[in-house]
């Protein structure tokens, strides 16, 4: 089992027909998933009075309920229930920093469960059988991208 990562990036970003899976999964990192969240967080923990305790915190709480809410499913990805990530990002935010609980719980909530279902879900990845694995993306973007929504309400 060989897995790539960055090795043939202009596969990721296109439509790829679909292949039989040959004991080697090619590793993306999705732009909307992953890349737009993490620049996004990043921007929101420097522009914002949230200190690094809360945030890392915050990120680590997330992280642990991610990684055991997810799970690997054969021939497809890891994939974790929608709104289990927004809802504990947002309750996180709440109860850890009551005044910076959005930026709090988007930033915990997108990076937590980029580490939690993905990251560290990583070594599950080479026994799914799937040709293609992105960081970031199907079942992980669907809570990424509502955790966002939720957070722009909690604001």
């Amino acid at each position: 089992m060989q897995v790539y990562l960055f090795d043939r990036i202009d596969q990721c970003f296109l439509r790829i027909p679909a292949r039989r899976f040959q004991n080697e999964t090619l590793i993306c990192i999705n732009f909307g998933g992953c890349l737009i969240p993490v620049t996004l967080s990043m921007f929101l923990f420097s522009h914002s009075e949230l200190d690094i305790f809360p945030a890392l915190l915050g990120i680590t709480i997330i992280t642990i309920i991610s990684y055991f809410f997810s799970r690997p499913i054969p021939r497809l990805g890891i994939a974790m229930p929608i709104l289990v990530a927004p809802i504990s990002a947002a309750l996180v935010g709440l109860l850890i920093s009551p005044e910076q609980s959005a930026p709090l719980a988007y930033i915990s909530g997108t990076l937590g469960v980029l580490i939690g279902a993905d990251l560290l879900r990583i070594k599950d990845i080479s026994r799914l059988g799937t040709p293609f694995a992105s960081i970031g993306g199907a079942g992980t973007f669907d809570g990424i991208f509502i955790t966002g929504i939720v957070a722009a309400m909690l604001a």
